[in-house]
């Protein structure tokens, strides 16, 4: 299997979009079934204005992420080159292609292209036990917050976006050793 970062093509941000949104929304619907409350009113887990935001900042970088030439999944980053406390903004593997260490190869690259990283930080929804396990037992993050009713995190995500998906998210931090 070789896994590759593929900066992503402008003629590819629309399935990369709609990819994002089925693996997000493959997970609620694995943990609660169609009944999810978590589903935003398009039916999304994660809205098309929350990922074009993440692709369209100024700081990030999105990747789609393939195995052996075939997109299997992607990933976007913001890059902060003056503190180098950089985020995992997004990062998904399609569920087809699930337990082949696509997700683990991709972000031990992700690490890689960017040595100078003092800090990386991701979240994730409270429910998805595989991701909580990926970051922490896999990746070897660490749970720094969890986002709640009684707290709210400080963060750059657009005031209306709070209202797409779970109100209750985890966060992690890696801090890289020099």
């Amino acid at each position: 299997m070789n896994i590759e970062l593929v900066p992503l093509a402008e003629n590819d941000r629309e399935q990369f979009i709609l990819d994002n949104q089925w693996s997000f929304k493959y997970g609620a619907m694995i943990e609660f079934g169609e009944r999810d409350n978590h589903i935003d009113t398009e039916g999304e887990m994660i809205a098309r204005k929350t990922i074009e935001h993440c692709i369209d900042a100024p700081d990030n970088v999105a990747y789609r992420i393939t195995s052996d030439g075939k997109n299997v999944g992607g990933a976007i980053l913001k890059i902060d080159k003056k503190t180098q406390h950089n985020h995992l903004e997004i990062l998904f593997v399609m569920p087809e292609e699930h337990t082949k260490g696509i997700g683990y190869a991709a972000w031990k690259q992700i690490e890689a292209m960017y040595p100078d990283t003092k800090i990386w930080e991701t979240c994730t929804p409270y429910f998805e036990k595989r991701n909580i396990h990926f970051y922490v037992n896999k990746c070897g993050f660490q749970i720094d917050q969890f986002w709640c009713e009684r707290f709210r995190p400080e963060c750059d995500i657009p005031e209306d976006d709070n209202q797409d998906g779970p109100d209750e998210m985890f966060r992690f931090i890696k801090i890289m050793n020099k």
